[in-house]
């Protein structure tokens, strides 16, 4: 598989990644040993998990099976802290919380570093200096060989990034923004994506599939074991099951078929050779279902695709990005 530079770092990691949101909760230990031997075989590193991510047992699980299947020198691991299982407070961006949820993930992914650190969420109640001092207390310590943030606005992005590199000391770049993005989803390309590019901070699109809509199986029916079926993630998956996304999901079928691929590889091809975009991150239930991802390597859409796909899936953004003397 590729390998694509994160931003403007040293670090490369295979241009799709592997997630773990459902490991420990909706996929088992054997489910999840398929899937990471075949994304390893297939040549893929960027492993993608978080401190919450299954109550702490998706990282468990993916510590227990590097050490059984998979050489860690062989894989580039990040995960995230920042969220809390607090309804009056859901991210904690404290330097204490962080730093101590750090060690909590080397602990359970039995490594003495992680590759990428990433702050889960803005924090509105912490000093963001605060926040990114962890990052560079983790960075300088060994426990993190890398940072980024996830699901920062553009502002917030800007201001990170900006701040850890005018900042005088030993600061931290920002190597990664993790994002969602797809043909259902491009609210990143207003702002976000524009600061990371300029800033030189990778894009890892989260969700690429737009939650599985793109894949074209909810086109008819409701499938009863995929996730719009399942009573915890239905709430996740209804809000692309409007006609809005009905008709790019058509569009992309339609590229498919001409195309003689699948829309799962269409929609996955367009969000991965994005400007800017580093590596979309594959969440899959099975190792089938990520082999059939893993298959988009060999596939690049022609440009006419990509426009055709651009304009049926085209956000309307106004003011101010469209240009003010033309109102």
């Amino acid at each position: 598989m590729e390998q694509r530079h994160l931003g403007r770092t040293g670090l490369r990691v295979s241009r799709i990644g592997l997630g773990t949101l459902t490991w420990g909760r909706d996929t088992d230990e054997h489910d999840a040993a398929d899937q990471m031997k075949a994304f390893w075989e297939a040549g893929g590193t960027l492993i993608d998990t978080a401190d919450v991510y299954g109550g702490g047992e998706a990282e468990y699980l993916l510590g227990q099976l590097v050490e059984r299947l998979v050489p860690r020198r062989d894989l580039i691991i990040a995960t995230k802290a920042g969220s809390v299982p607090d309804p009056y407070r859901r991210f904690d961006g404290s330097r204490g919380h962080l730093l101590a949820a750090l060690d909590a993930s080397l602990e359970r992914l039995g490594t003495d570093y992680v590759d990428l650190w990433q702050i889960h969420a803005f924090d509105t109640g912490t000093p963001l200096e605060e926040t990114l001092h962890a990052l560079d207390i983790a960075v300088t310590s060994g426990r993190a060989r890398y940072a980024g943030v996830s699901n920062f606005c553009g502002w917030q992005l800007a201001k990170a990034a900006t701040w850890q590199l005018a900042s005088p000391g030993i600061r931290t770049r920002l190597a990664s923004s993790q994002m969602e993005y797809s043909l259902l989803q491009r609210g990143v390309e207003r702002e976000v994506l524009p600061a990371a590019i300029d800033l030189g901070v990778g894009l890892l699109p989260s969700s690429p599939l737009g939650r599985g809509v793109l894949t074209g199986k909810y086109r008819h029916t409701t499938p009863p074991d995929s996730r719009g079926a399942s009573e915890l993630l239905a709430p996740f998956v209804e809000p692309y099951l409007d006609e809005a996304a009905s008709r790019i999901v058509d569009a992309v079928a339609t590229a498919a078929e001409g195309l003689a691929t699948t829309s799962l590889e269409v929609a996955l091809a367009w969000v991965r050779d994005r400007p800017g975009v580093v590596a979309p991150i594959i969440g899959a239930r099975n190792a089938q279902q990520l082999t059939a991802a893993l298959s988009v390597e060999s596939l690049s859409l022609p440009d006419e695709i990509c426009q055709a796909l651009d304009d049926v899936s085209a956000p309307v953004h106004r003011y101010p990005d469209q240009d003010w003397s033309t109102l």
